[in-house]
């Protein structure tokens, strides 16, 4: 039985992207799309043997270079693309969010700005998503919010209902003890101002779509329209991700 989440000793939020309904009645083929948490952290040989094993031949960054300055990235293992594609421009420290904010809609509200601030970085992970022709893994830090929102966005031009992306958004709750016990173990003497550090509930990823449809008239539209993805491009793509 194919698992969505792939056991490793340092990653806690890695998961295969197959097995949705999609567009036509097909479905997203297993074993081909992943998202992670940061591949910076594949330091053991068990996990590296077990990356090697999934047969991943490209992986996108969409982490800020001084993050992987300061955290390092995937290793260099013959035969694997990176590329780093910073999607978000404006940094904020999720840890110190004011918790008397709503939470839920100030990420939602840093997501519209990923949407605005990335077009171009996002659509160059279109781009690399629709030509590979092997496995493809994307993470940022903690395959939360970078990375739920380019899963968000590739599951919908899949044709993906949108309650299905946001139980796969939601999917990152199992992680959420493991990303607090890193944050505590990266942050000695700190203390973690914001109780949902690490939480990423259903409500986060359908607002921000909610604005995104608002704005451009179909979260759809932003793609083809803001990101420039044509209709050949979503052909390829389905074409390449899904099956019968």
């Amino acid at each position: 039985m194919t698992k969505r989440h792939l056991v490793f000793a340092r990653l806690h939020n890695f998961r295969d992207l197959g097995g949705y309904r999609a567009a036509g009645g097909r479905s997203v083929r297993w074993g081909l799309l992943y998202r992670s948490d940061s591949l910076g952290k594949l330091t053991t040989d068990g996990d590296l043997g077990r990356f090697r094993e999934l047969g991943v031949r490209t992986v996108i960054d969409l982490r800020y270079p001084w993050e992987i300055a300061a955290k390092g990235r995937v290793p260099d293992l013959d035969g694997l693309a990176y590329h780093n594609l910073s999607i978000e421009h404006r940094p904020y420290d999720q840890a110190a969010i004011d918790p008397r904010l709503d939470p839920w809609r100030y990420l939602a509200d840093r997501f519209a700005e990923v949407a605005e601030d990335g077009v171009k970085e996002i659509r160059q992970a279109l781009d690399v998503i629709t030509a590979a022709e092997e496995p493809l893994v994307f993470h940022c830090a903690s395959g939360k919010d970078r990375t739920g929102l380019v899963a968000a966005l590739v599951l919908t031009l899949l044709g993906v209902s949108e309650d299905d992306v946001a139980a796969d958004f939601a999917l990152t709750e199992l992680a959420t003890p493991h990303l607090i016990a890193d944050w505590h173990a990266a942050n000695p003497g700190r203390t973690l101002g914001w109780p949902g550090y690490g939480r990423a509930p259903e409500t986060v990823i359908r607002l921000a779509l909610a604005d995104l449809a608002a704005r451009h008239g179909s979260v759809e539209a932003y793609a083809t329209g803001t990101l420039g993805v044509d209709r050949d491009q979503v052909a390829a793509l389905r074409a390449r991700l899904l099956t019968d």
